[in-house]
């Protein structure tokens, strides 16, 4: 199983260039999308870790990228990143937003399996938790087709249909 929690030593700071943030309640400043962010340090780390609530970044406290920077930093890329190789760049954020993807579906997927389930219902779950982890592991071309094969539309399908398996639980 894949783990579903992020863990910034194995990445390249992936959400610090990828993702864009306006400045307000939850972010000091604006920062584009595909822009480091200006606290990254050369060694991958933010330069206010320590204090970013109190620096006024209390949405880089929140988010989590459920393991997705990691996976395409060590799977899909094989532990390269985009400062020593600086023409990675584009390609590990497309991949790192395939890859985001991929683990919110597996997030909702592992949520959908503590339902009480008919037996077809666990069959079509294992068949779409699997289409999500190729035994071979994500490449950047596989990441590209997962995007134009419809498994994504077939995991929202599923877990539409299961609105009243959840709606029988509740008290």
């Amino acid at each position: 199983m894949v783990e579903l929690k992020g863990d910034c030593e194995n990445c390249a700071a992936l959400c610090c260039v990828a993702l864009a943030f306006d400045k307000g309640d939850m972010f000091g400043f604006d920062k584009a999308a595909g822009q480091a962010c200006p606290e990254l340090q050369p060694d991958f780390r933010c330069g206010i870790h320590g204090r970013l609530p109190e620096a006024g970044f209390a949405g880089c406290v929140q988010y989590d990228c459920l393991g997705a920077g990691q996976r395409v930093v060590q799977q899909v890329f094989a532990g390269q990143n985009w400062r020593n190789t600086p023409t990675l760049l584009a390609p590990m954020l497309q991949a790192f937003a395939q890859m985001r993807q991929v683990h919110e579906l597996l997030l909702l997927l592992q949520t959908a399996g503590g339902l009480p389930l008919s037996e077809p219902q666990k069959q079509e779950l294992a068949r779409l938790k699997a289409g999500l982890q190729p035994d071979t592991g994500w490449t950047s071309q596989t990441l590209r087709l997962f995007e134009r094969s419809g498994l994504a539309g077939e995991v929202q399908q599923f877990l539409r249909e299961l609105k009243d398996v959840a709606i029988k639980m509740k008290p």
